[in-house]
């Protein structure tokens, strides 16, 4: 059985997910408008490229790849060295979050849950403009 490669791009520098907030005049929890507004624009950008998607079903392997942008402020040999990958961005957002906002925007729309995903590749690097890119496949 083959399985298909589903690839997404957010054009968009990478949020990592915001922790509920708590709203002290109603006492209701609420999720920060930064993070709504990215997962939205994840699950915009799937549905538009996959409009008649089925969710996965079976066990699921999921690769990100967060591409921050170069500072402005670097000289050229390390600006180098960054574009090439042998000095990694060790900034915010941490990997964990970067993780969450991905798989929880594409629950239910890519994957059926995402308890099935049992292999996950996370990257972060640097290029000219920052970026995600995701790649989804069944296995």
């Amino acid at each position: 059985m083959k399985y298909e490669k589903y690839e997404i791009q957010i054009d968009e520098p990478i949020t990592g997910k915001a922790r509920p907030r708590m709203n002290t005049y109603t006492g209701r929890a609420y999720t920060p408008t930064k993070t709504k507004n990215y997962e939205y624009l994840t699950k915009q950008i799937f549905v538009f490229k996959y409009p008649d998607f089925e969710p996965l079903e079976n066990r699921v392997s999921v690769k990100i790849t967060a591409y921050f942008e170069v500072p402005k402020s670097i000289s050229k040999k390390k600006e180098e060295a960054m574009l090439q990958g042998t000095i990694s961005p060790t900034k915010k957002p941490d990997i964990d979050n970067i993780i969450k906002i991905i798989l929880d925007s594409l629950n239910k729309f890519a994957y059926k849950d995402d308890s099935q995903i049992t292999q996950l590749k996370v990257d972060k690097k640097y290029a000219k403009t920052p970026k995600t890119v995701v790649e989804i496949e069944e296995y």
